[in-house]
């Protein structure tokens, strides 16, 4: 695979930095362009950014100078592919404005997770749902109306960082039993609400059960990456799903206790089957070509009585396995059990990453047969969630 120049917007935050971790050495993807806020834009990474990771920032991205976050200003080199990590507000602003100059946007943000013609996806769970992105006004295949003409940009998505973790395991189980009711109840890490996320004296010795929309969000979520696309649009999978979101005082990554009911009886062997041999990436409608940031396996099951613990279990995978542990019978429902994840890797970086990876993969980069547009192009109309 060549290297393909990438861009960064909203560099300088905490799912940023960890773009540049995860990409600096990647063998597909090389940046070549940062964007943050006006007040860092003409300033070095290293003089705008606070570097919180635990690798060193990279020498050639702390000399880069950071570009305005608008596609009027970038010129001739703004990359075709961008990772973006800005807010919700000015991601519903800005990320359009780059597709329609031209760029594939691959978000992290929650702007147009729910959007019409916008991919929400997890690549072992639904990469079939990136055949919609076409369906975008900047993608479509040209008309032949002048105003219509495409740029050959794109929106795609990856889900909320709760959601992610939470949808692997279940996929295996939707697709071979069926899920009608699904309960969860999350202890989210504190690193989910970026830095400086909540102040020490809210969260120290305490838990507070309250995260803005992040219910919403996973209860709308989950039904459309276990949903189906077709070429009328998205249909969201016939899953009552009922959510209780918890930030707790740990660092990293998201715990999360489930219980389900089947449509289809199953024993506890038959639930570890599936999840073990849950291996949809590994060579499966993608000419036996591995992704670099998948892991082997996307979930592993975790036999001790006491798993899984954020600090036992949370580089599984290098970050992108979901760690599952004590399956039991559910006296209200089935089933239930105990997840763990990384939130700012597979919950964040790590998943924008891989969708970009299945993309690339996919042809999806293949830009010959949509000329580069005029920075300045005029937005596109993309439905909004």
């Amino acid at each position: 695979m060549e290297r393909r120049n990438v861009g960064i917007l909203g560099a300088t935050g905490m799912v940023g930095q960890r773009f540049i971790q995860l990409l600096e050495n990647h063998p597909w993807f090389n940046i070549t362009w940062l964007a943050a806020s006006d007040r860092s834009a003409g300033k070095t990474y290293a003089e705008a950014c606070a570097w919180r990771l635990d690798t060193p920032l990279p020498k050639r991205i702390a000399a880069m100078v950071l570009q305005p976050n608008t596609p009027s200003a970038a010129g001739p080199d703004l990359p075709r592919i961008l990772f973006s990590s800005v807010d919700t507000p000015i991601a519903r602003e800005l990320e359009p404005l780059f597709a329609a100059a031209g760029c594939a946007v691959i978000s992290n943000s929650s702007a147009f997770r729910m959007a019409a013609d916008v991919p929400l996806v997890v690549p072992e769970v639904n990469p079939e749902h990136l055949a919609m992105l076409e369906q975008q006004p900047t993608r479509r295949a040209s008309t032949g109306k002048t105003e219509s003409a495409p740029s050959g940009g794109f929106i795609v998505t990856n889900p909320n960082c709760s959601a992610i973790g939470l949808v692997l395991p279940l996929a295996p189980l939707e697709t071979r039993f069926g899920i009608e009711k699904l309960f969860v109840s999350t202890m989210q890490a504190v690193s989910g609400a970026g830095y400086p996320g909540v102040p020490s004296l809210d969260i120290l010795s305490n838990v507070i059960p309250y995260i803005k929309n992040e219910e919403e969000k996973l209860q709308e979520e989950v039904a459309k990456l276990l949903g189906s696309a077709t070429a009328s649009g998205f249909q969201p999978a016939p899953i009552t799903v009922s959510a209780h979101c918890n930030r707790v005082p740990v660092l990293e990554g998201h715990t999360e206790c489930v219980s389900i009911k089947l449509r289809k009886p199953a024993t506890q062997e038959q639930i570890l089957q599936a999840w073990q041999e849950f291996q949809p990436l590994q060579g499966k409608g993608l000419n036996g070509l591995h992704l670099p940031s998948a892991p082997l396996f996307p979930v592993e099951y975790a036999p001790e009585d006491a798993r899984p613990q954020p600090r036992l279990d949370l580089m599984r995978g290098n970050g992108m396995t979901t760690t599952v542990g004590r399956l039991r019978p559910c006296n209200l429902f089935d089933w239930k059990f105990t997840l763990f994840s990384h939130n700012t890797i597979r919950g964040a970086a790590g998943a924008a990453v891989l969708n970009a990876e299945i993309l690339a993969v996919m042809g999806k980069f293949d830009f010959r047969d949509f000329p580069p547009v005029a920075s300045g192009a005029p937005n596109a109309e993309l439905i909004s969630a």
